[in-house]
């Protein structure tokens, strides 16, 4: 009987190691992992070509050997303070009852990451994000609590909607058409809203440094004319914007939706972790989309923009229209048109 019970103790223990082996195998592997080495390539890359202004501030940090996380900050305040820009930060065109909401995502290259989504009244909803990340223990605060978030660390209240913004609103308020268009940045909606180089989309910024550290931010003023409440793929990790440090980071722009669906960003870098170069795997990822809705393709615009670890960058976009601004030592203000599925 005592033999009995000590083999049936033994088996049990060893069932036990067999079912723990995996996880034990990942913690040896996470243990045995060490921070990307140094590429000697610096390079931040940026959505639209409002990126390239974006770049430069982000470049100031970058190029004195700064984190790339400061750098993607940096470049991120950069549109949402342009009230030229009528769909990120200031000045950017608000929902169907009058209301300028923000959201925002930062992530660095050790999975630490923060959001914020529908927030009122705060410029730099990218910053707001960092200090989710950095100061709270979750990674995604909305609305009025965002806003009181915000508003705690000392962040300053102030009335988003311009004068130009609260025009065109107006203007939009005569017919309620919503009818969003392939390219935001050519944004009629049959009511008046200027159609115009500066009336872009999100901008998703990535950065590698001289440490050969990832980092990566998403912000928008979201569609205009949305319903209130509503919330694109900017905010949502994995979406929006993801970081890997040992593979690379992607950010998206265009129909949040469509992103949201087939969790966008986080595919981008998944599909780099099997091998494909920042181009491929946003090609993939965009047929990805095609395919899940195949009859309204022409009528969507959704594009990704990613970074390897080493620095090598590319994107692709369901329609014409989509270029991204590139910038390093030997440039600081390429801008690189994106091939397209549909040609324009």
């Amino acid at each position: 009987m005592n033999d009995r019970r000590r083999f049936l103790k033994t088996a049990a223990m060893g069932a036990a190691a067999a079912a723990l082996s995996p996880m034990a195998d990942a913690a040896g592997a996470a243990a045995a992992a060490k921070p990307p080495a140094a590429t000697g390539t610096v390079r931040v890359v940026s959505t639209w070509d409002f990126g390239v202004a974006a770049n430069h501030a982000a470049w100031a940090i970058l190029s004195k050997g700064g984190h790339s996380l400061d750098a993607v900050e940096a470049g991120a305040r950069v549109p949402e303070a342009d009230i030229r820009n009528h769909s990120v930060g200031l000045g950017g065109y608000p929902d169907r009852d009058g209301h300028v909401t923000l959201d925002a995502s930062i992530m660095d290259a050790e999975a630490n990451c923060g959001g914020v989504a529908c927030l009122e009244n705060i410029e730099h909803a990218v910053s707001v994000a960092r200090r989710v990340m950095e100061r709270t223990p979750h990674v995604l605060l909305v609305g009025d609590g965002a806003l009181q978030f915000a508003l705690s660390q000392g962040f300053k209240k102030q009335n988003l909607l311009t004068p130009a913004a609260e025009k065109a609103w107006k203007e939009w308020l005569k017919t309620s058409k919503y009818q969003p268009q392939a390219n935001s940045e050519v944004r009629d909606y049959g009511a008046g809203v200027p159609i115009d180089k500066n009336n872009h989309d999100t901008i998703g910024i990535l950065a590698l440094d001289a440490h050969g550290r990832l980092a990566g931010a998403c912000t928008t003023s979201g569609a205009a004319w949305k319903l209130r409440g509503r919330v694109g793929d900017s905010p949502i990790i994995g979406a929006g914007l993801y970081v890997d440090g040992a593979v690379g980071a992607a950010t998206s722009t265009g129909m949040g939706e469509e992103v949201i669906r087939n969790a966008g960003s986080f595919l981008v870098v998944e599909l780099m972790r099997q091998g494909r170069s920042p181009a491929e795997a946003s090609k993939e990822a965009v047929l990805r989309v095609l395919h899940k809705h195949p009859s309204t393709a022409r009528k969507t615009q959704v594009a990704f923009l990613a970074m390897n670890k080493d620095g090598e960058a590319g994107g692709y976009a369901i329609q014409h229209g989509f270029s991204y601004a590139v910038c390093d030592a030997k440039n600081q203000s390429a801008l690189i048109p994106s091939s397209s599925v549909f040609p324009g």
